[in-house]
């Protein structure tokens, strides 16, 4: 983790993170799924219907995707927010993520279109001396977080795939999402054991997520259709800045909706990829 955290810039250079994340290299525990924990929950134990729910999701073929990123330090809060719709089958997604203000007021920063593919996170609009006009690729087998924070949105299957290392799980009633009828369901996962569990395309980001975070424990919110497919997942992260060795919070939250949308996504040829340096922190020099 120790090289990611060198990217983190003091607070606010934000989190600059959050953004700087974006390629500069960037709860509640409940009872288990026996018992108490599992009365009144539909679908059998809380625990086995959550390690299954990337499943429904791939059965589900594709949706619309909706992310917010929110991360804390030092008395500094931002958000990233990104738009866009992902295929479960394939493992292709396209987002438009939406970076917060420069900390310094001077200029609004453009939205940054983000390719999500097996092994790779491609960004473009990046700046900090990326034409525009080309792409960033990055490695995710690389990532000490797993592109579970770096591109400011998590991955849609990795963040149901996270659910196969379920450890604890209480049913916590009905509720609505988005017009949707769900289930809500509360509990912890170890990135460690989800790694395990995790398709081939998401086990070895998963394991260095769980070696890359202050703690492989990661607690979280899940609400589950009647069909199983998750409308709703919010996870909350934790890990030390390396230059202010203060902990930055993160709370990633996944909107799917519109099962069955189309999705068109056309990965980028070697020659429209920069292979220049990158600075540090967005808007800096090369």
């Amino acid at each position: 983790m120790a090289r990611r955290q060198r990217r983190f810039g003091r607070a606010g250079a934000t989190v600059a993170a959050a953004g700087a994340a974006l390629c500069a290299g960037l709860g509640a525990c409940g009872c288990s799924g026996g018992g108490a924990a599992a009365q009144g929950a539909p679908g059998g134990d809380p625990v086995a219907v959550l390690r299954q729910a990337a499943d429904r999701l791939v059965a589900a073929g594709s949706s619309q995707a909706r992310t917010s990123m929110e991360m804390a330090s030092g008395g500094t809060r931002v958000t990233i927010r990104g738009e866009g719709v992902y295929d479960f089958r394939e493992r292709l997604g396209r987002l438009k993520v939406l970076l917060p203000p420069d900390p310094t007021g001077v200029s609004e920063r453009r939205p940054i279109t983000e390719l999500l593919a097996p092994g790779a996170l491609y960004m473009k609009n990046r700046g900090a001396g990326v034409p525009a006009d080309k792409w960033v690729r990055v490695d995710t087998a690389s990532l000490s977080d797993g592109n579970l924070v770096t591109g400011g949105a998590t991955d849609p299957l990795a963040a149901a795939e996270v659910l196969r290392g379920t450890r604890t799980a209480v049913y916590a009633g009905r509720t609505e999402v988005a017009g949707a009828r769900v289930r809500h369901y509360r509990g912890t996962a170890d990135l460690s054991d989800a790694a395990r569990g995790a398709s081939a395309g998401n086990r070895n980001p998963l394991a260095a997520a769980a070696e890359g975070f202050a703690t492989a424990e990661v607690p979280f919110d899940v609400y589950l259709d009647d069909e199983g497919r998750i409308r709703k997942i919010r996870h909350r992260f934790t890990f030390v800045n390396g230059r202010e060795r203060d902990t930055v919070a993160v709370a990633s939250t996944t909107l799917l909706y519109d099962f069955g949308a189309p999705v068109a996504v056309r990965l980028p040829d070697d020659a429209d990829i920069y292979a220049g340096k990158i600075a540090e922190e967005p808007g800096g020099e090369n």
